[in-house]
């Protein structure tokens, strides 16, 4: 069996992030640096900021997690 690990994958040049956790910030900063991928972070408390995130993040939940709570 071959398995693909993160080294065989190309990474993005950045990434569009909002300002979340305190300790998922750092481990996120440390990953980024060191694969020399940018962090683009938006506004605090401005949803208008990045509203296909905030799209895909309401549908993911309305078709795939909201789905569990009915088993």
């Amino acid at each position: 069996m071959e398995y693909t690990t993160f080294e065989q994958l190309a990474l993005p040049k950045w990434i569009k992030v909002d300002n979340g956790s305190e300790f998922v910030r750092k481990v996120l900063d440390k990953w980024a640096c060191g694969n020399l991928v940018e962090l683009d972070f938006s506004k605090p408390s401005k949803p208008t900021d990045n509203p296909s995130i905030a799209s895909f993040n309401g549908s993911f939940r309305d078709e795939c997690l909201n789905v569990f709570r009915f088993l």
